[in-house]
């Protein structure tokens, strides 16, 4: 009986531990999303856009250019959502980012659950959550009212509904991540062809992956079918008409979009950081030094992203070689987000929408550390390795810091970041 007693007080001990250590990375992820959210105290980038679109569906249900039907080329939940924080906590720049914040913290717990039911190890739930912690792109994302991070989320969600075997759930969540951007189509269409193997029931997936998304689609448009202001609403006196028309000219958009842009990055550029997007720069004056700047720019923690890079081969490899179910999900979810951009050589594109697929990345690097970890005899020192690896992410994410919170640094020390002349 002592010996119960004791096994189950080691256990409760451990318990304890591993619950500590989670809700200090889940609170150090909160810390630096919302410490200083309300800086820059500007719109920066596409956030000119997607507040302004927050702001009309709050007062109109639609958005509006002045009074009068605006056409724009994005669905509306995400601006939604940025409207929730500005009802929340007023039009400002917390209340404008507030919702981002939120989903960015939510993300990281998130990866530590799907890490624990691929992985079924402490260990390995430790490292991809604190990766998901420390990668820059999200952090900047998270900070920022644009649409990508919901997007993210919802697709990271789906993966874990997908794992848990919770299929009618995660149609719903797919149609919400159509609701957000309609490049969640790709994972969608993967998504169905790999349930439609799997389940061998036509029926039933085309219910789970193209009626119930399109349902929850179309319910996310209720403003526009409600109101009479919205671009094209009265361009036939059937409302599903004017709404398909709608959508062709929002399709003939994505597929023309070619204006040139100074922080335009081809898809294959985006896992080697060959072209971030500067959200903000500034020279502000008065800051202790005859020089200085402000920016923030979404870039991924190098380190970490490099290591990535050399993790999608692995993974691939391990896939081709073992089959294994958890390598094929996240090689699934991480292409099906990534590699259609590649077929669009000249639309105008933005390494951020890479965030769609960094969470895979992050899953992806753990799945490699568990195939480094497989020999016990090996283990403690490749796992001592590892955390020796993660600590130079850290120190590499503190190093950049300032770029992704939008701080103030002596010039030469922002150029001293400026590791290529493309991240200019």
């Amino acid at each position: 009986m002592s010996a119960l007693v004791a096994g189950l007080n080691r256990r409760f001990s451990l318990n304890f531990q591993e619950r500590f250590l989670i809700a200090f990375l889940v609170l150090f992820a909160a810390a630096v999303r919302f410490i200083n959210l309300g800086r820059p105290n500007e719109l920066v980038f596409d956030e000119v856009y997607y507040v302004d679109g927050a702001r009309d569906y709050l007062n109109s249900g639609v958005e509006l250019d002045k009074g009068a039907a605006e056409f724009v080329v994005h669905p509306p939940l995400g601006k939604w959502a940025i409207a929730l924080g500005i009802q929340l906590f007023g039009d400002n720049p917390f209340g404008w980012r507030f919702s981002a914040a939120v989903i960015g913290v939510l993300s990281v717990l998130l990866v530590y659950l799907i890490a624990q039911k691929l992985f079924s190890s402490f260990f390995l739930s430790f490292v991809a959550t604190a990766l998901m912690t420390l990668d820059g792109l999200h952090l900047v994302m998270s900070r920022t009212a644009l649409l990508d991070i919901f997007l993210s989320f919802l697709l990271l969600l789906s993966f874990y509904l997908l794992i848990t075997n919770r299929y009618w759930l995660m149609g719903i969540t797919l149609g919400l991540a159509l609701a957000t951007k309609w490049s969640a189509v790709y994972v969608v269409v993967a998504l169905g062809i790999f349930l439609l193997i799997r389940q061998r029931h036509v029926i039933k997936t085309v219910l789970q992956c193209a009626l119930l998304p399109f349902a929850v689609y179309l319910v996310s448009w209720i403003g526009w079918f409600l109101s009479d202001k919205g671009w094209s609403r009265n361009y036939s006196s059937n409302p599903f008409v004017s709404w398909y028309h709608y959508h062709r000219e929002i399709l003939n958009f994505h597929t023309g979009l070619t204006t040139e842009h100074s922080y335009e990055a081809n898809a294959w550029n985006w896992l080697i950081l060959g072209r971030p997007t500067s959200f903000f720069y500034a020279t502000p004056k008065n800051c202790g030094s005859a020089s200085c700047s402000q920016e923030v720019l979404a870039i991924g923690t190098p380190l970490l992203w490099w290591i990535g890079l050399i993790s999608l081969f692995v993974t691939i490899g391990y896939f081709i070689y073992r089959r294994e179910r958890s390598a094929g999900l996240i090689l699934m979810f991480w292409l099906a987000s990534y590699l259609p951009w590649l077929a669009f050589p000249d639309r105008t594109m933005f390494f951020f929408y890479a965030i769609a697929f960094q969470p895979f990345m992050i899953l992806g690097i753990t799945y490699v550390l568990q195939k480094l970890l497989e020999n016990p005899e090996t283990r403690a020192i490749r796992q001592k390795y590892s955390l020796g690896v993660l600590t130079l992410i850290f120190l590499c994410f503190l190093y950049f810091f300032p770029l992704f919170v939008g701080g103030v640094m002596n010039y030469s020390d922002w150029y001293a970041r400026m590791w290529f002349a493309n991240w200019i």
